[in-house]
């Protein structure tokens, strides 16, 4: 069988004229996923409006990537309602409604072809594909792939096999490449996992440069760490045991009083203005 797909640039127009008039960007109502007959997440409600700039915090085990999965139309819920971008998982072809998810993990980090380019794993995401194949590309598509990979920093990686790229590289590409499709909504998981200093705090910023633009997806970032959360953050969601403990705009959620209780440790909480920054009272 022969698969041929063209530029991608028509879709996304018409996707964002149907879409501009939307708020609500996702929802989910009284869901839960089970695993071996245990509840790993849930039950939780929960909503992504169009403008916001959500984290996702919580313990080890509290649930995050599972519920970053689930918004990722990755998986679907075991009981509850999942809507996303106007469709009820479960009566929706996830693969029609993926390239509308820009999504960074390093679940996906393992599925990606160690041999391709890193200009061509960027360009097949406008479909959801991980591969270059039988497909073809306009001029308009490749100049797209390549100034992603610029805003993120890695423009002179193009020709590279991904394999060969450090994980501080690999993590650029694979934002660029979320971003690929002009997703409605931006999936990070830990972005800033395992970056040194410089390459920490050089990231971050290109994302929050990137989301300052007008017309910038709504956005969710999972991380461990508090400094880790992009100046601009909006709103904050805190898990404990695949529960909500908190969730709303992140000056009333991201409280000593919260991180204290959700961890089980004194904090001292800080922000400067920009960013956060958190240490233990015992310190």
């Amino acid at each position: 069988m022969t698969l041929r797909i063209t530029s991608f640039s028509n879709f996304v127009e018409a996707r964002q004229v149907s879409f501009s008039v939307m708020s609500a960007l996702l929802k989910l109502e009284d869901v839960s996923v089970l695993r071996d007959g245990k509840v790993i997440l849930g039950p939780i409600s929960w909503s992504l409006s169009t403008g916001q700039r959500w984290v996702i915090i919580g313990p080890n085990g509290a649930g995050k990537t599972t519920l970053l999965a689930l918004v990722g139309a990755l998986i679907h819920p075991s009981s509850g309602s999942v809507e996303i971008l106007g469709n009820r998982m479960g009566s929706v072809d996830v693969f029609e409604l993926r390239p509308r998810i820009g999504m960074s993990s390093s679940a996906l980090q393992d599925s990606l072809p160690v041999e391709e380019r890193v200009v061509d794993l960027v360009l097949t995401a406008a479909y959801a594909i991980t591969g270059r194949w039988l497909e073809e590309y306009d001029l308009w598509d490749e100049s797209r792939a390549k100034a992603l990979l610029d805003i993120f920093g890695v423009r002179e990686l193009s020709e590279r096999r991904f394999g060969t790229l450090s994980e501080g590289e690999r993590k650029r590409v694979q934002i660029a490449r979320s971003l690929m499709a002009d997703p409605e909504i931006l999936l990070l998981d830990e972005p800033a996992a395992g970056l040194d200093l410089g390459g920490r705090e050089d990231i971050l910023e290109r994302i929050s440069r990137y989301l300052d633009e007008e017309g910038a997806p709504a956005s969710v970032i999972v991380t461990h760490h508090i400094e880790e959360i992009p100046r601009g953050t909006t709103h904050a969601l805190l898990l404990s045991a695949g529960g909500i403990f908190a969730a709303g705009e992140i000056n009333s959620v991201l409280t000593e009083s919260n991180l204290n209780q959700l961890f089980g440790v004194e904090i001292a909480l800080s922000h400067d203005g920009r960013r956060y920054s958190a240490i233990s009272k015992r310190a």
